[in-house]
């Protein structure tokens, strides 16, 4: 393992990586800040081979990336892809049915659990990133979040995202404690309430989020990278990714 443990989600950058160029600048940027790896995410049209360059001449680790549910099925494809990168932890950044149902969730983590079989084959570790609605309860009872855990194989793993879990009024140390040597990334967010009583996004160690237990539960639960994100907000989103690895240092983390 790298000894940083901590990357930067490039979803956060997503308006700012819309062409090689933009890509190659913003990689610039984000290694300018302190960052030594990334999640390759929201990226527009680049060569894979190109993508590969710029991260090596920057010197970024591919820690993870999110990719679509078809390009994990494309074998050849998602393996050429991440062997290019250096990469072996692709993730969803979800899915949805259309009937809230257990048998439907089953039945997606039956397909998911078959995918990731293949690909660990080839070396790849494929995960499932969640939102707040994988908390809400099914149509029959159980939440979404538990029969994906215990319904895919133990090769699939849980990228928790502690902004959204807080925000479905989870708990996200314990939800990392869960899917304790299945979470290999997580993504870092905090959380505070506005004066009018509205949640809201923002940088680590910024919000209400209990982190000395979210970094401890992490540890135990065998966490190698922290993935900062920020889906929305008003600072800008450079400044945002710089305020919070200043957030993750500062609580002991590098």
């Amino acid at each position: 393992m790298s000894q940083t443990q901590i990357g930067a989600q490039m979803y956060t950058l997503r308006q700012h990586l819309q062409t090689p160029q933009e890509i190659a600048h913003t990689c610039r940027r984000v290694r300018q800040l302190g960052y030594e790896a990334i999640q390759v995410s929201s990226f527009g049209p680049i060569e894979t081979a190109e993508l590969a360059k710029i991260l090596n001449s920057e010197g970024l680790i591919c820690a993870s990336t999110h990719v679509s549910l078809d390009l994990l099925k494309d074998v050849n494809q998602c393996v050429e892809y991440h062997e290019a990168l250096g990469c072996r932890l692709p993730a969803i950044g979800g899915y949805r049915v259309q009937e809230h149902t257990r048998a439907n969730y089953e039945a997606f983590a039956a397909d998911f659990s078959h995918t990731a079989g293949v690909l660990a084959e080839k070396g790849l570790r494929i995960g499932y990133h969640n939102h707040s609605r994988e908390l809400a309860r099914t149509e029959d009872g159980p939440r979404i979040l538990d029969i994906l855990i215990e319904n895919t194989d133990h090769s699939v793993w849980f990228e928790i995202d502690t902004y959204w879990i807080a925000f479905a009024g989870g708990d996200p140390a314990a939800w990392i404690e869960k899917v304790a040597d299945r979470a290999p990334c997580i993504h870092v967010k905090d959380m505070l309430v506005t004066t009018d009583q509205q949640p809201q996004m923002c940088e680590v160690g910024q919000g209400n989020l209990n982190w000395p237990r979210i970094i401890e539960s992490s540890r135990r639960a065998q966490v190698q990278w922290y993935l900062v994100e920020r889906d929305h907000g008003d600072l800008d989103p450079f400044e945002s990714l710089r305020i919070s690895l200043e957030g993750l240092r500062g609580m002991g983390l590098g």
